[in-house]
């Protein structure tokens, strides 16, 4: 005997049950300086299509201006592409904690400079419950491992490094300050695994005439030093008048950057340097596209250079050093000094140098996999809280002197003016002490001999040769 069915159910069993849902997550990503705003943004712009993501900028002294950020945030993918033309505006810190408390994202990217992540990270603990989950990082080239880098972000849930070297040497330097490591890995965005001198064709059929110079605010700190080099520029332009010698500059004047500049190279060009050696801001990736070579002292600036198989020369005449940040470079077949940057002799990478140093498979990235787990974590309520680096933070004065030397004039607090006039004197104590413990260490060597290359032997032994 048969009996009738629902047209509506006839088949209803075969059919497969339909796929759940992917649960869109939505990432917040604070940032400040320039530096901190490319790297994170484009971090971001990296991340699983599944993430919902958003832009906030930390109104703090040293943000980043609109031009700024429009030249940061070029380049970057679908959902981020309106921030290149409107920049979000500086929001305080306050409003941005409250926006969290009242509207908690699955994750946060704490893209700022030090203290202010410090001061970021620990508001959120504070005062949103629920929290979600921290990721932090450094941008561009975070080698050798720097302590305080880890002593502000130590309660974060995650901090992003982008070289197998990196990770190696923060998660020893974090054991050794009694921290448990949490650091993923992650190719930096703007410097993509390339194939060594195979350069990218340029855009629009441009010539490639500029020998551009990446400068950095600190790097080196000596005005003399600084003179120097925009004197060898100089002599560059006038051994080479096809070339236009660019001196390309991270901030227009009046504006911040992440490191404080005392002495900017436009100030140092003199009034009778050849007419094709021209200071210039904008996008680096730009200036790459038109690029003869790429030089500087250590500027991330010459991983985007290897990443496009542009020539490149990290000038050694002030030694290798981690305070010049280029002892990742040598190795690299990338140093040399400025008869090399004269005569025109750049250099490629060599092929060994890059699966240890930036340029690993992106396979290796974890970065995403590690924050999807740290979310379903904070779902299942599971996510537990990091320990602080910082063992005693000295009560409600220490922490609104943290804030006040953060902020600056966007603390407006009385508790934060009462801490300024009480620790400024005891703040300028302690740091005449340290230079005096400092003056009276010998100076280390700053480099071994012991597996280089002749060529690399011979830059360490011009160095200590003074």
């Amino acid at each position: 005997m048969t009996t009738s069915t629902d047209a509506s159910t006839v088949g209803l069993e075969a059919r497969p049950a339909p796929a759940a849902p992917t649960r869109v997550r939505r990432v917040v990503g604070l940032v400040d300086t320039d530096s901190f705003a490319k790297w994170g943004a484009h971090l971001l712009a990296s991340s699983p299509e599944g993430w919902d993501l958003e832009l906030v900028t930390v109104a703090t002294p040293r943000s980043a201006s609109t031009g700024q950020l429009r030249s940061a945030f070029r380049g970057l993918d679908g959902r981020l592409a309106g921030a290149a033309a409107q920049p979000p505006a500086t929001t305080t810190v306050d409003a941005i904690v409250d926006r969290l408390r009242a509207d908690p994202p699955d994750a946060v990217l704490v893209s700022l400079i030090g203290p202010v992540a410090e001061l970021v990270i620990d508001q959120v603990h504070r005062r949103v419950p629920n929290r979600p989950v921290l990721v932090t990082g450094l941008p561009g080239i975070s080698f050798p491992a720097k302590w305080k880098g880890i002593f502000f972000r130590a309660r974060a849930d995650l901090f992003v490094l982008h070289s197998h070297r990196e990770v190696r040497a923060y998660e020893e330097l974090s054991r050794a300050g009694g921290l448990e490591p949490a650091f993923a890995l992650a190719t930096l965005p703007f410097a993509r695994p390339a194939r060594p001198g195979q350069v990218r064709p340029t855009a629009n059929g441009a010539t490639r005439d500029a020998v551009v110079f990446a400068a950095q605010p600190s790097v080196p700190t000596d005005p003399a030093d600084r003179a120097r080099i925009v004197h060898w520029l100089a002599d560059t332009a006038r051994a080479h008048p096809e070339w236009r010698v660019v001196i390309k500059t991270r901030a227009a004047a009046g504006e911040h950057q992440t490191h404080r500049e005392q002495y900017p190279y436009p100030d140092l060009v003199p009034s009778d340097a050849p007419s094709n050696l021209v200071v210039e801001t904008g996008p680096m990736a730009e200036h790459l596209a038109r690029a003869v070579a790429l030089v500087t002292v250590s500027s991330t600036a010459v991983l985007e250079a290897v990443s496009a198989g542009v020539p490149a020369l990290t000038l050694t005449d002030f030694g290798v050093a981690p305070q010049l940040i280029n002892e990742v470079f040598v190795g690299s077949g990338l140093p040399g000094d400025a008869s090399d940057l004269v005569a025109g002799r750049f250099r490629t990478v060599r092929p060994e140098w890059l699966r240890d140093n930036y340029f690993h498979p992106a396979a290796e990235d974890d970065w995403a996999a590690r924050v999807e787990e740290l979310m379903r974590q904070r779902d299942a309520g599971t996510l537990t809280d990091r320990p602080a680096a910082r063992r005693s933070r000295g009560g409600a004065l220490r922490r609104a002197w943290e804030r006040k030397t953060a902020l600056g004039r966007d603390d407006r607090s009385v508790l934060g003016l009462v801490a300024l006039v009480i620790g400024t004197p005891v703040r300028r104590t302690k740091q005449l002490v340290r230079k005096v413990i400092r003056a009276s260490r010998p100076t280390p060597p700053t480099a071994g001999l012991e597996g280089l290359r002749d060529g690399d032997q011979q830059l360490v032994a011009r160095r200590d040769a003074g």
